[in-house]
């Protein structure tokens, strides 16, 4: 049984050196509205091609990984109700000759195991609130702990315990660093309050700390924290009244444990009628953008 199987473009540009950007497929299926989803899905694509950088979004179709997708994966992926697939299922997929969306740590398993170096997404999962109890932790984090790529994010959702995600990504020696920051995104809001370590101030810098991390043996990944613009930010008196709002229907609703996120992820956008989807939108977007300066820097250096 094969691993996983690239599309030509992504092999021929791995083969020679060009630069590409691994692409997950849940935000796609799970995460943006039909048809939404779908438009969405060519839009990221097409930001890299238009930068030089071939894009590799990543699923399991019929059991095999898909490293790179063509027209007919892309509608797939944005049309049939796949499966929320994260590292553990994938032999499980694989098994049952079954479909599904890759999360950010089954993405970027997949992306490392083909040559991958760089990624972009929306959102790093992380230690959800009450986690003290529940042990509810994203598998996203133990996944970098073990797996050389460079993911580029805003930050994770408010809705998480950001300041335990960053604690539990410094025990794994995970580093994070802002990009033309010092402060962590907080996914909708620019700022989280929380001030990292380090900051980079360019792609070429990024890429040159990929390169000595490699050069030193280290098999982690690198999360870069990329802010979304203050101009496109959710309005923070907004976020936070729809927050409230939406902790406090979970508590009246009695949803507890694993249920909470997705309880309080579906009620924000309504609730917000459809404001935290639009900024969801443009950091993806952001994120994508600044995934392609890194992987022509990276290729650049290679």
């Amino acid at each position: 049984m094969t691993s996983f199987i690239p599309s030509s473009e992504v092999a021929d540009a791995l083969s020679s050196g060009k630069p590409v950007v691994a692409l997950e497929s849940t935000i796609i299926s799970h995460g943006l509205p039909r048809p939404r989803n779908l438009e969405a899905a060519r839009e990221f694509e097409e930001i890299l091609r238009s930068k030089g950088v071939v894009p590799a979004t990543i699923a399991i179709l019929d059991g095999v990984p898909r490293i790179g997708l063509d027209e007919v994966g892309i509608n797939r992926i944005a049309n049939e109700d796949l499966a929320k697939a994260s590292v553990r299922d994938i032999p499980i997929l694989a098994a049952r000759k079954e479909s599904g969306a890759t999360t950010v740590a089954a993405t970027a398993h997949l992306a490392s195991l083909a040559g991958i170096r760089v990624f972009a997404t929306g959102g790093l999962g992380g230690v959800h609130r009450g986690a003290i109890e529940t042990f509810d932790e994203s598998a996203d984090l133990s996944t970098l702990a073990v797996t050389p790529i460079t993911v580029v994010s805003a930050g994770v959702k408010s809705v998480l315990d950001i300041p335990a995600t960053l604690e539990r990504l410094e025990t794994l020696s995970v580093p994070v660093i802002g990009y033309k920051t010092k402060e962590f995104p907080a996914f909708w809001l620019t700022r989280s309050g929380y001030t990292l370590d380090w900051s980079l101030d360019s792609a070429q810098q990024v890429a040159l700390a990929m390169k000595s991390q490699d050069e030193l043996g280290h098999g982690q990944g690198i999360v870069i924290a990329n802010p979304i613009p203050v101009e496109k930010q959710w309005d923070p008196t907004e976020h936070d009244r729809v927050l409230a709002i939406a902790f406090e229907a979970a508590k009246k609703a009695g949803v507890s444990g694993k249920a909470v996120t997705p309880f309080l992820l579906g009620f924000i956008v309504e609730e917000s009628k459809g404001r935290s989807l639009e900024v969801n939108l443009d950091l993806a977007r952001n994120n994508v953008s600044v995934a392609g300066d890194i992987a022509k820097a990276w290729a650049e250096l290679k």
